[in-house]
């Protein structure tokens, strides 16, 4: 449950290819986390298909307070997710969902809607 000043995790409305919908906001690659979303910007960590997700591109949603983490490899799961990534992830105490980018969605608004501090990095395409 939400505790305290804690918020929820917005959730995904909308879906499709190269579009992802989060109250109310259009994007094409997401950051959600407690409390907000906003554009997944791949340059800001030098993210690109493979090697796939970096441990960095987490980082903003573990200081927002989420304690489980999404990571969605694309539409068509070319996105990929090191094994570093994730250990990375573990060794800091969170909890890591790998998903195709429809049912990380789905998994995402899940976890909210039932209170679980959630984050997720959504990539709407290949």
């Amino acid at each position: 449950m939400l505790h305290g000043t804690m918020k929820a995790s917005p959730l995904v409305t909308s879906i499709e290819w190269g579009r992802i919908e989060i109250a109310g906001v259009d994007y094409k690659d997401a950051k959600v986390f407690p409390g907000g979303a906003r554009a997944w910007d791949w340059n800001e960590t030098g993210t690109r298909h493979v090697p796939g997700i970096q441990p960095a591109d987490a980082d903003e949603l573990i200081v927002s307070g989420a304690d489980i983490i999404v990571l969605s490899r694309g539409m068509q799961l070319v996105l990929q997710v090191p094994a570093a990534t994730l250990e990375e992830l573990e060794r800091r105490g969170i909890e890591v969902i790998v998903a195709e980018t429809r049912q990380a969605a789905r998994t995402l608004n899940d976890l909210a809607a039932s209170g679980r501090r959630v984050g997720a990095l959504l990539h709407s395409t290949c």
